[in-house]
């Protein structure tokens, strides 16, 4: 498909989708989040656009001063518009075991929270065997999207045991924080990671289109001791996470 043929009109205008701009806006901006519109491509001038679906220029200038707004597409003196250059991608260290809210800080950006399930249930089999649970214990469960500077990044599902977590209420911002405060943040962990194509309601919650590349993490964190307390899985956005490990070769000396 070609950005003519994403933009003629029969497939998304219509007379009850509201205002006209906005019904242009949105298809625009559903290009640009899907990766149809990828990042710095350019955009058909205003009278092309207006030509197209048959909208004014007062209308399609509004859609696209709407999107500028919200910094999807960019205009420059002398070469028109564009969508906005692509966000940088965050290196995650496999090798320290630390926190979202942690790892956002130290690249000075702004971490958040939408919570999707807090509470105390029964726990699943994978979780009781993992964490050690008897049929009857509880299980205290996390499920979260996490933003940083108001971009989804990851959705994370943490199932922890109900006497190191006894209120899921308590968890406002970052996991490990509260743990450490109780004595009881893990020292390491055991992560598998596999390459998926995101289900729609990941995508969803994500702002990618269905089936988009992505990570998933599976992690078990235990404490010192070797309890195992934290029983996580991620799903990360493939086009904004690079994983890194650091490896070396073993010391060979006297063999």
């Amino acid at each position: 498909m070609t950005v003519t043929e994403f933009l003629l009109p029969e497939a998304w205008l219509g007379a009850d989708g509201g205002p006209l701009y906005v019904q242009l806006r949105k298809r625009i901006e559903a290009g640009i989040k899907s990766g149809f519109l990828a990042p710095d491509m350019p955009i058909p001038p205003e009278r092309e656009i207006a030509s197209l679906t048959g909208l004014s220029r007062v209308t399609v200038r509004n859609a696209i001063a709407e999107l500028v707004d919200k910094g999807l597409i960019v205009q420059r003196q002398g070469s028109g518009s564009s969508v906005a250059p692509a966000q940088p991608r965050v290196e995650q260290s496999l090798s320290r075991l630390t926190s979202f809210t942690e790892d956002m800080a130290r690249r000075g950006l702004k971490s958040d929270v939408r919570w999707l399930e807090r509470g105390l249930f029964l726990p699943t089999t994978e979780e009781a065997l993992t964490l050690g649970l008897g049929a009857d214990d509880q299980v205290a469960r996390l499920s979260r999207l996490r933003l940083a500077d108001g971009r989804p990044m990851a959705l994370e599902r943490a199932a922890l045991p109900p006497d190191v977590l006894p209120n899921p209420l308590s968890v406002t911002r970052s996991l490990y924080e509260l743990l450490g405060q109780t004595g009881q943040r893990p020292v390491r962990a055991v992560q598998k990671i596999s390459a998926i194509n995101l289900s729609a309601d990941d995508s969803a919650l994500l702002e990618v289109r269905p089936l988009a590349a992505g990570l998933r993490i599976e992690r078990i964190a235990y404490l010192k001791e070797g309890r195992a307390i934290e029983f996580t899985r991620s799903i990360y956005r493939g086009d904004a996470y690079d994983f890194v490990a650091e490896m070396r070769l073993p010391d060979t000396a006297g063999a």
